[in-house]
Formats: structure tokens, C-alpha cells, sequence
């Protein structure tokens, strides 16, 4: 009744799981990744325990083919489970039991693992097979979600829709770099489930991605001071307007994105919206 995809980004820092079904809060059962380690996916008729004793068994080392061996081996209701993993090196590999409901299988490569059951067909694995090969240029959460996308836009579940979820995880890439995750977001109830989802990672990235230093602009001459008007507008002093950008910056948010010193136009672009009234300083004749 679900249909996920689990992937390890190309330079292999990252570590995934995107699935949809029609299903209440799938995202809440289905993912488990572990930064430097590997991602699964457990589904159908989905045993949870999967998730720790199979990155347990990734942690060791153990191959994605030998972890999936390992697990459905002991499983007297094997054949009524899915399953995909990822490790952190080598292909992926899918399982799906003989009793799985129809539509029901996967496809494997190179990192990458597709499987659902209840499905429109087997065209839904194949969309999101091409949608992920197809997808090296974007970053990896948006990845995963084009591949989901994709699986939905060719039939996805044929029940319908209900939830979807995106885990995504790295060494240190979590807020305030005390956390491996990424993103974990979850749209749980909802008639347009990964729509909603693709919205809720476009949030995100503004929000909690921290800025590419090549596009961050020095905090001084004309730049500091629109900063310093706009924070006045909405009420900030701005004795020094690093110090009251970040107190404006944390309130909405985007304390990530703070570059001592700099300013991303992320943010200054958001500033500019939440006091549009007041124009750009002149910077010449």
C-alpha cells in the first residue's frame, strides 16, 4: 500500500528515504537512515523492527543484498513485506514478498532501491526509476521527491493518496550542526500528499539551508544601511545592524543562514518582503 524510494547521494554523504502511500503518517513507519551508515525502507505489511536490526547490520558493514537476506530470512511472515535498503557503498537492493498485493515489486541500481505494492502498475516503479537516474544535477532531498513526484504522476498507489514522507540524513548536517538530520518532514493526512510535501522542502531549504559563501554579500556601505532602514521599519533598533539583523533573523527563523559579517540574499530578499514600503538606499548619481 506504499511506494518509497531509498538512495545514497553520488559523493555518498547523504543518505535517504522518500515514500507516499495511502496510508495515515507512512512517513512515521516506513524510513529509517542513519548518517554514514545507510537508509531502508520497510513496508506492505511493514515490520518496524527492520529499522534498528537493519541498520544495525548496515553499521558493520554487511552489504544491502546480504542486510535484506539477513532480515526477511527470520521473518516467518516474509512474504507478506517490502523492503529496500541502501549502504553506504554499492547497490541497493529490494525485497517483496510473494503475498504482497497486486500491483507489488521494486527495482535496484547503484545506491538506489524503488519498491511499492497496491500500485497502479509496474509503470510506477519504472517513473521513479528514470526520475532518479534522470536527476543527478538537483540536490539530494529534492532528488528523492522528483522520483516520489514521479512515481505519483504515474499512478502511485491505487487507492489513492493520503501521506508521504522525506528523511534525509548526513554526518553533521542537521540544525546547528549537532544533528545528522537533514530534513524529516511529513505531510501525515492530506488529498494531495506530495505536492503538499514538495511545498513543506521548498520551507525548508529557505529556511534551514546555510548559504553558498559566493553568493553572501558584505554587511556595509549601501547594503548595511537598507538593512538597517528595513529593521527600523519593523521596529528594531539598529544601534548595529548585524546584532539587530540576527535578532530579526532568529525570530523568523533564519538564524541558519547568519554569516558574521555578511548577509545572504536569502535573507536579505525575505527582510525586503516583511518591510516592503521602504526602498533601497541610492548608490550613485
Amino acid at each position: 500500500m506504499t511506494f518509497s524510494i531509498v538512495a545514497r547521494s553520488d559523493d555518498g554523504q547523504l543518505h535517504g528515504v522518500a515514500v507516499a502511500s495511502k496510508f495515515l503518517a507512512a512517513g512515521a513507519l516506513v524510513p529509517a537512515a542513519e548518517a554514514d551508515v545507510g537508509a531502508l525502507a520497510t513496508q506492505a505489511s511493514a515490520n518496524l523492527a527492520y529499522r534498528p536490526q537493519g541498520l544495525t547490520m548496515l553499521r558493520t558493514g554487511v552489504a544491502a543484498a546480504d542486510v535484506v537476506a539477513g532480515l526477511v530470512a527470520a521473518d516467518a511472515e516474509r512474504d507478506h513485506r517490502q523492503l529496500g535498503v541502501v549502504a553506504a557503498t554499492g547497490p541497493g537492493a529490494t525485497f517483496t514478498g510473494a503475498k504482497c498485493h497486486d500491483w507489488a515489486g521494486g527495482q535496484a541500481g547503484d545506491g538506489w532501491a524503488a519498491q511499492g505494492n497496491i500500485l497502479a502498475g509496474p509503470q510506477v516503479i519504472d517513473a521513479m526509476r528514470d526520475a532518479w537516474l534522470g536527476g543527478s544535477a538537483l540536490g539530494f532531498p529534492e532528488r528523492l521527491l522528483a522520483a516520489l513526484r514521479a512515481g505519483d504522476g504515474a499512478g502511485g498507489d491505487r487507492r489513492g493518496r493520503q501521506s508521504a514522507g522525506l528523511l534525509v540524513v548526513r554526518a553533521g548536517g542537521g540544525y546547528g550542526g549537532n544533528s545528522d538530520v537533514v530534513v524529516d518532514l511529513r505531510v501525515d493526512d492530506h488529498p494531495d500528499p506530495v505536492t503538499e510535501l514538495d511545498r513543506l522542502l521548498a520551507v525548508h531549504t529557505m529556511l534551514f539551508t546555510r548559504p553558498d559563501p559566493a553568493s553572501l554579500l558584505d554587511l556595509s556601505g549601501a547594503v548595511a544601511a537598507e538593512v538597517g532602514a528595513l529593521l527600523a521599519a519593523l521596529g528594531h533598533t539598529v544601534d548595529d545592524p548585524e546584532e539587530a539583523l540576527a535578532s530579526w533573523a532568529g525570530m523568523e527563523n533564519l538564524e541558519e543562514r547568519l554569516v558574521p559579517g555578511r548577509i545572504d540574499p536569502v535573507v536579505l530578499e525575505h527582510l525586503r518582503r516583511a518591510a516592503p514600503h521602504v526602498p533601497a538606499p541610492r548608490t550613485g548619481a
